[in-house]
């Protein structure tokens, strides 16, 4: 028993705490996930596309594509083909925007047109093999990295399965049309594939995220200050002038659909929604196997990978900590209840923090108790 604590503690943040650091740590997270319980909703039945959420329907064949797609998808796809049979992006998205009276300001209202023009390039199949490599590059990505990283080997197994609980929940032919979804799989294989001192290929990644989904900027942030804070000057310059590139593309996108829009098209709500914990919690469960759940109980568990990756002491488990962490924030301040689907950005790796916590609480449990 006593190897077996000793082995528990070995790579766990909260090996050394003092007992009663401990109590208020295990304390305060008790109570964050009674007040998630208590701040859960249900996932509305309208709201578009929540069966993104499904595992079981990620394994499905849709026997009537065209009646199951929502509004969303059914635009993306009608952008895409226009797109591909050579028409110009900007001009088609605003007009089928209009359409179907889509907001089309602000310019941010209009996605990206990497995807579209990816799409309308190669099709549907072409879709699908791109999305096949890009999820075996995403395991053999991670596989390679747990080798490495401290109590990775041991708990490889489980870490995979959970990532690929996230990554189904949207990466599947049906939702393929989703930015969220490929930015969230390219912000996989860009942790992945990262190490300190070996970055290149992980800003390629990332800076593909971007160019699909503004959301994935503030991992692109937390990767450079990070870099910044381990002294990594070169790195942190890399992923500074990533982002800062990307800030120019976005104000030129901005400026195209300006000048295209005029002050008779609708405009979208605000994002700034300040929804709190319920916001966080329902764009997680919204977006993942958890909507299977009741609601007060889908909301804890939505909370439960942090104490995972908090507890793994390794590079990975501090970044991961500090992302879901983040964009969790994020969710809670911005986004309305439609926008759920913005956590597909990170849902991929969401839950690889469930397999330490066993770890976790055992270390803090022992810490608690003085040992």
């Amino acid at each position: 028993m006593a190897q077996l604590g000793a082995r528990t503690r070995k790579f766990d943040r909260f090996a050394k705490w003092a007992p009663g650091a401990a109590v208020l740590v295990l304390l305060g997270f008790t109570l964050l996930l009674v007040a998630a319980a208590l701040a859960a909703r249900p996932v509305p039945e309208d709201v578009p596309g929540n069966a993104v959420a499904s595992v079981a329907s990620a394994l499905m064949t849709e026997t009537d594509e065209s009646a199951d797609r929502d509004t969303d998808l059914r635009l993306y796809d009608r952008i895409a083909e226009r797109v591909g049979e050579g028409e110009n992006y900007y001009v088609v998205a605003i007009e089928e925007q209009r359409a179907r009276d889509f907001p089309v300001r602000p310019g941010v209202a209009v996605r990206l047109p990497t995807l579209a023009w990816v799409s309308g390039h190669v099709g549907p199949w072409g879709m699908m093999a791109v999305a096949f490599v890009l999820g075996v590059a995403v395991f053999i990505a991670w596989w390679d990295r747990l080798e490495n990283e401290p109590g990775g080997r041991e708990y490889r197994t489980y870490i995979l399965l959970l990532l690929a609980i996230g990554a189904l929940a949207g990466f599947k032919p049906h939702y393929l049309a989703l930015h969220e979804v490929w930015a969230g799989m390219f912000v996989a294989l860009s942790l992945g594939l990262y190490r300190p001192g070996q970055w290149g290929w992980a800003l390629v990644f990332a800076a593909a995220a971007l160019a699909l989904r503004e959301l994935a900027l503030p991992y692109v942030c937390l990767m450079g200050t990070m870099a910044l804070m381990r002294g990594e000057r070169v790195e942190a310059v890399a992923w500074s002038l990533v982002a800062g590139l990307f800030l120019i593309g976005l104000a030129a996108h901005v400026s195209l659909v300006g000048a295209l829009a005029s002050t008779a098209d609708p405009v979208s709500p605000g994002w700034l929604a300040l929804r709190g914990l319920g916001g966080w919690t329902g764009n997680i469960v919204a977006s993942s196997p958890l909507q299977l759940l009741p609601s007060w109980l889908a909301a804890p568990l939505v909370l439960l990978p942090l104490i995972g990756w908090a507890g793994w002491r390794s590079d990975l488990g501090l970044t991961g900590f500090l992302l879901c962490f983040g964009y969790g924030l994020g969710f809670m301040t911005f986004g309305r209840e439609n926008n759920f689907y913005w956590a597909l950005v990170v849902m991929p790796v969401w839950f690889v923090g469930l397999a330490f916590v066993p770890r976790a609480l055992s270390s803090l449990w022992a810490s608690a108790r003085g040992q």
